[in-house]
């Protein structure tokens, strides 16, 4: 498998930074790697920006889910300036499925978009449902 292009390794290195509980409990490290445009669809629909997820994460009350462990992490650059990331995170038994967009800025890469889909278990290769999907 080929090295992924310097802009899909920087993408991949904020993403898992963004996953380790140290840097989500943290407003400078957060706002250190996201957009000042984010935009996030949760896994329960929820619509979060860039002030209220970091008020979400670092808030005192805010829920500590445990490491989130990312596999399948894959990457592909759509221009000098965007990469689109997909991977999918397990924490407690909870599996989804994630696809991110980040964004080359000034100060260097940065979290634009993120959307988690929850999931229990992928079809098989090539099959397909029995609802159409």
């Amino acid at each position: 498998m080929a090295e992924p292009s310097p802009a899909v390794a920087a993408a991949i290195e904020g993403e898992l930074r963004l996953l380790d509980p140290a840097v989500r409990a943290s407003v400078e490290l957060l706002a250190s790697l996201l957009h000042p445009g984010f935009r996030e669809i949760g896994s329960t629909g929820r619509l979060w920006t860039r002030e209220t997820i970091i008020a979400s994460l670092t808030g005192a009350h805010a829920p500590r889910p445990g490491p989130l462990t990312a596999s399948r992490m894959r990457g592909a650059q759509l221009g000098p300036d965007l990469v689109h990331l997909t991977f999918d995170t397990e924490s407690k038994g909870v599996r989804s499925h994630r696809s991110s967009l980040w964004r080359l800025t000034p100060e260097g890469w940065r979290l634009y978009f993120h959307q988690a889909t929850p999931f229990e278990e992928d079809p098989p290769a090539g099959g397909s449902s029995s609802n159409g999907e």
